[in-house]
Parts: structure tokens; sequence; C-alpha cells
């Protein structure tokens, strides 16, 4: 006979990170009706619920039920630091104890929340602080979405508000590589997508790619999201240096996949990301082959002024190359703005982003209370 002190033998499942076809599948399961199923994703999803005690449309007995049975987790916040400038950063923690970092980033116009993929990175970028962390493992679709349900709780935007939202634009920029990380990523957002969920419009998402060429249509095809290429260089050798998975799918490929990504329009133009590393690749030259090899591509240019990190081997252009390499790209009919750095104070701008457990011991990562 089991004791009362025995632990039970399943724990309870996670419904968070569930699509509408796995949760109905698992309510079927369970035993209850099929519009029980879409009650629960309301609930989740729209009204951000995380106790199944404030279902009220759901018979007591009924929740008393799911409680017994299932949980509804998100990922525990182990640090939260804000930026002079606005920006929020999360260390999120999840049940296996491993961390990855969220960054919101608001403007005037829009909210960016900057989603995580992995914990550490299966590239190995020479300009990024992710890069130098090994991969720990993928995040699944429930850390994924949980990153934009975290967001939501920390800036209170239950239930799914359709105007006024602080997080408008979701972009999958963080740590990891999304495309290694496929079919989790595509879960998650379609769950973000998903109007009667986090509803949040597949126009304002990006993912953003160093160039895994294989799987760029099927995301064009299967999502419909915005592209962003990891670029940062227009010569193989380099970009063999800069981002080590070229040797794999070098320029021409990697470019060849762009002029076929589906969703790929004057209006939706694909975005590549060139990080601007002095006497690297910020040369006159540089900028005018970069508009050579755009040809044929609906594209804008981002230009990001490098942001350090503690033993960087890189140093930032100057402003005056990034302005002149700017007004090329410009002059030849491309929209290439230069990213003003954000939350650089808290490590949390472009390429600055590894997780706390890398840098801290886990007794000093236990002792820092949530800010």
């Amino acid at each position: 006979m089991q004791s009362e002190d025995t632990p039970s033998e399943a724990p309870r499942r996670n419904l968070v990170g569930l699509s509408r076809e796995a949760l109905a599948a698992e309510m079927a399961k369970f035993g209850v009706e099929p519009f029980r199923a879409r009650q629960l994703w309301h609930w989740i999803y729209h009204r951000g619920a995380t106790d199944f005690a404030a279902m009220t449309s759901l018979a007591k007995p009924l929740r008393d039920k799911l409680a017994a049975q299932y949980v509804l987790n998100r990922p525990a916040i182990s640090r939260a630091l804000n930026s002079v400038d606005g920006t929020r950063k999360w260390l999120l923690r999840f049940a296996d104890g491993e961390e990855v970092e969220t960054v919101h980033i608001p403007e005037e116009d829009r909210g960016t929340l900057c989603v995580s993929s992995q914990v550490g990175c299966t590239l190995t970028c020479s300009f990024c602080h992710t890069g130098t962390q090994r991969l720990v493992r993928n995040l699944g679709s429930e850390e994924i979405v949980g990153q934009v349900m975290v967001a939501r709780d920390a800036l209170g935007e239950w239930p799914s508000p359709q105007d006024d939202r602080q997080v408008t634009n979701i972009v999958l920029m963080g740590m990891g590589e999304p495309l290694y990380n496929y079919e989790n990523v595509a879960t998650a957002l379609k769950i973000i997508m998903d109007p009667e969920g986090l509803s949040i419009s597949r126009r304002k998402i990006t993912l953003s790619t160093s160039g895994v060429v294989p799987m760029i249509r099927r995301c064009g095809a299967e999502l419909a999201v915005n592209l962003a290429i990891s670029l940062h260089a227009v010569r193989d050798d380099i970009r063999d240096r800069l981002v080590p998975l070229n040797r794999k799918y070098p320029i021409a490929a990697l470019l060849d996949a762009c002029r076929s990504y589906p969703r790929a329009t004057n209006a939706r133009r694909i975005t590549f990301e060139y990080v601007m590393l002095k006497g690297i690749n910020d040369s006159p030259s540089d900028a005018r082959e970069l508009v050579q090899l755009l040809v044929g591509i609906p594209a804008k240019v981002n230009l990001i002024p490098f942001n350090p990190w503690p033993g960087a081997p890189f140093e930032c252009s100057s402003d005056a190359a990034i302005k002149a390499f700017s007004d090329i790209v410009f002059a030849a009919g491309y929209s290439a703005p230069v990213r003003t750095p954000r939350g650089r104070d808290i490590l949390a701008a472009c390429g600055q982003l590894k997780s706390a457990s890398v840098r801290l011991r886990r007794g000093e990562r236990l002792a820092v209370p949530a800010a």
C-alpha cells in the first residue's frame, strides 16, 4: 500500500505548450467533451490562467479533477533586470534548472519581445556572446510559448489585449538557432499566432536564422512568418570565421534559399542582419558587394553596431564607417537603418545574451532574489 508521503508515480502533465490538436486529444483521453478543450484553450492562452480554480466556466468537480492530473506551469523568473532605456531582461529557469534569457524592448509604436529557442546555442558565431556557451538542449514548445506568457504576466497583459499592447512583436532572435529546433518552435508559434490564444499576427513575428538552408523554405510554407538572416559578411572566407555554419551552407546557397522564400514580397521583405565589426566587414567595398548579393531579393538591411561583451575579440565600427556603409546601401535602393543599441547596460542588446547560469555558480544564482 502506498503511503501519503510516497511521490506519485507519474508527474502531472503541463498543459501549457500543447497545440490545439494535442490539447483536444489529451482532453478526449481524459474523458471530457470537445468543447471543454476549447474552454481550456481560452483560459490558458487568452486569459492567462495559472490555476484551474480560476476557470469559472468549468464546473468545480471538473476543475478539481483537472488540478489532480495537470498543471499550468510557466518558467520561473530567476532574475529580472531593468535597463535605463526601459528594456527589461528576464533570466528564466525551467523545471530541470536550466535557464535562458528573454528581453522586452519597448518603443514608441511597438513593444518587441526577443525569445530564445535553445539553452545555449548549437552554433559558435565568434561575435556573439551566446555562441560562446555550449548547446545544452532544445527548448520545448511550452518553454518557448512560456516566455511570452511570463512577459504578459510581468506587463499585466491578460486577458490578451487587442489594442494598446506592450508586446506587439515577437522576434526569435534570443539564445539558440530556431531552425535547429523547428518542431518545437513551430508548435509554439502556432499557439502565439492563434487568434483565440495569444493572438499575435504572423506579420508581427520574425524568425532569425544563421542560415539553416534546408529548413528555410519549410519555415515560409508552414509558418509564413517574417524571415531575418544573420549574414554579417559578403565573402565566404570572412563569414566562415564569423558564422561557422557558412562552411556547410555558404552564402550563394543561403541567398538562393532567400530568393525562393515563399513569403518574401516587397511588402514583407527579408531582413539581412549585419553586425558592424571594425576592420572586418565594414568597408565601402563590402557595402557595394552586399548590394550586388541582394539583387533579386525583396530585402532590407539591418546594420547592428557591435555590442561588446567581456572578452569579445572584436571592436565596433566607427560611427563614420557605419554611416558610409549605410549611405551606400540606401543609395542602391535598399533600406539600411542603423539599429539603436538597447539594454547594453544589462547585457540585453543583440549578441549579448548568455545564460547567467554560465556566469554564476549555482549557489550564487540561487541566492539572487527576483527583482
